[in-house]
């Protein structure tokens, strides 16, 4: 698996996981099941460390963040609009044109074939090519 978006030196992955331990506490460890099924729905993968500390999932293109608030675990899908959601597991953001995340409370179980089926169709729709270009290739 390839890792990119170091910060400091350090790789994506060890940022990660860092920051999944410094968390300690419920939000650790649904941030580390998660990333654990992302991992297996794509094994080609790519980890990154955006925006001041986010953890970011690509492939060819975001796939998802992943961030940890106080109360929540939020998964933002970068083009979950898009995407096939039959078991309705997007709960945040559902009013925008382009995103929609998923928000895990403590105690809350995501159903994981659902989930990688999200994270899968994710992937395929990076790999289309149907998004819009960036201004940089348009150029």
């Amino acid at each position: 698996m390839k890792k990119s978006g170091a910060s400091q030196g350090q790789p994506a992955a060890e940022l990660i996981s860092k920051r999944i331990a410094e968390l300690g506490d419920w939000r650790g460890e649904t941030l580390s099941r998660m990333r654990k099924l992302i991992k297996e729905a794509d094994p080609g993968v790519v980890e990154e460390w955006k925006w001041m500390g986010t953890p970011v999932w690509s492939h060819d293109g975001i796939i998802c963040t992943g961030e940890s608030y106080k109360k929540v675990v939020k998964l933002t899908f970068a083009k979950g609009a898009t995407l096939k959601d039959p078991a309705r597991l997007f709960n945040s953001s559902l009013e925008g044109n382009v995103r929609r995340a998923i928000d895990i409370h403590e105690g809350e179980e995501v159903d994981e074939s659902a989930f990688k089926a999200l994270v899968c169709q994710a992937v395929a729709l990076n790999s289309s090519g149907k998004s819009k270009p960036s201004k940089k290739a348009k150029s």
